[in-house]
């Protein structure tokens, strides 16, 4: 499989790890859109929201179980955004299921 988050959760890629378990990866983005700008990944490969069903929804569960101890030990103690990007017309730029938590200054209404 050549996708990009797989090969950074295996370590061929490197990355600023944040927070690591059994399920979940998460990393800093690489350009990031806010002061705090991380991606929370599933260890396993899941290409979108579209694939998500019965046999790997326990990933989606660990990535938002995970979301607020990793919120907290970055800081953001006055709130955040988690953003999915799914397919073509939503701007999924790396096919594995991702989400991205952004902070650390008041946001704006919407990103467009």
């Amino acid at each position: 499989m050549d996708c990009l988050f797989c090969k950074i959760i295996a370590g061929e890629i490197p990355s600023s790890k944040v927070y690591e378990n059994e399920y979940v990866y998460a990393f800093k983005d690489i350009n990031p859109m806010a002061p705090v700008h991380v991606l929370v990944v599933p260890k396993e490969h899941i290409c979108c929201a579209d694939e998500v069903n019965t046999d790997n929804s326990i990933y989606v569960a660990k990535i938002f179980e995970a979301i607020p101890e990793i919120a907290k030990q970055l800081g953001l103690t006055n709130g955040y955004r988690i953003i999915n990007n799914c397919g073509e017309d939503g701007c999924q730029s790396v096919k594995h299921l991702h989400f991205h938590i952004l902070g650390g200054k008041k946001l704006p209404e919407t990103l467009a």
